[in-house]
């Protein structure tokens, strides 16, 4: 009964970590945003614009829920709980410390790529559903993207599969042990790290919302709290990124003594984080075709001779 209560625990408090989390980088990204280009972030509600973040809840929890008459009104309303619940339940096989986790899966690395795979059909019904076609185009676009870039960050991740000889997310953080695979892995982590902004549809990656393009893009019919769950699913997908990172790449929760392994495990996810969102302030926009070209004739090639240079070498 105790190993329930302390698994229960266990989930409510990584599920709230999560969402909580997501919620207040929103706050995170556009103070650094502001300092970084010489303006001003959120300044005025609560110390340091701090309370903004309940402004913004507020504000789309009182928007009317509208559903556009055109719209094919039930696959409308899945698509953002599909976005949400995917990159959630992603979180469930990433292990945050000895003991701090929701499941230890054989194949929790499977897991996680099957997660995100789903988060495509999120973006596809709610760009069919809402009958637009500015959403459409996003919806094409978006599919496009992560379909092509899902491939790059199955193969940069086999390298760390071949060393640590497991599936196995905590085993492959115990196998970090004796040194970290971002050394032996640096070009799978380069890979993983843009396939994983691409994924989460971050700039300089954001074609399929691009505003000057499509208006929104696959989200431009939706308002209120189905807008609200598209966009905090985006910023969990960001937590998820840098959590793997840090899992598969940086050593988990492994760290000198003199800091608890949890507190390792979120002080490399944070370093991850913040600098994902220096990418956006420093970056530009790439054209579509750029992307596409950049993922097939560049990070394709660079993931296949990784692939192929760490198998020869564990032969070796």
């Amino acid at each position: 009964m105790n190993a329930v209560l302390v698994q229960i625990i266990n989930v409510v408090v990584i599920l709230l970590f999560v969402v909580f989390g997501a919620a207040l980088l929103t706050w995170v990204e556009r103070r650094l945003l502001g300092i970084w280009q010489d303006r001003y972030g959120p300044n005025r509600v609560g110390p340091f614009g701090s309370l903004q973040i309940v402004a913004d809840m507020i504000k789309l929890l009182m928007k009317q829920d509208w559903v556009p008459p055109f719209a094919d009104r039930l696959v409308f309303i899945v698509a953002p709980a599909i976005a949400m619940f995917v990159v959630v339940a992603a979180f469930a096989v990433i292990p945050m410390a000895p003991g701090v986790g929701v499941i230890d899966l054989n194949i929790g690395l499977l897991f996680f790529l099957a997660m995100t795979s789903l988060g495509v059909y999120a973006v596809m019904f709610g760009a069919y559903a809402s009958d637009n076609k500015y959403a459409l185009l996003g919806g094409l676009r978006a599919a496009a993207q992560m379909v092509s870039y899902e491939v790059f960050m199955g193969l940069s991740l086999m390298g760390v599969v071949m060393l640590a000889g497991s599936f196995n997310l905590r085993e492959v953080v115990l196998a970090q042990a004796d040194g970290w695979y971002i050394v032996p892995q640096f070009v799978g982590f380069l890979i993983f790290f843009m396939a994983g902004i691409a994924e989460s549809h971050r700039t300089p990656f954001d074609l399929p919302e691009a505003e000057h393009e499509l208006t929104a893009g696959f989200h431009t019919e939706y308002s209120g709290m189905k807008f609200a769950m598209f966009f905090l699913g985006e910023y969990v997908s960001v937590l998820m990124t840098a959590a793997m990172i840090t899992v598969l790449f940086l050593g988990g929760w492994l760290g000198p003594a003199w800091l608890p392994p949890l507190a390792w495990f979120l002080l490399k996810t944070a370093a991850l984080v913040l600098s994902m969102i220096l990418i956006r302030g420093a970056l530009p926009r790439p054209r579509y075709d750029q992307l596409m070209a950049f993922g097939w004739k560049l990070m394709l090639p660079l993931a296949l001779i990784n692939l192929l240079a760490t198998g020869a070498l564990t032969l070796m």
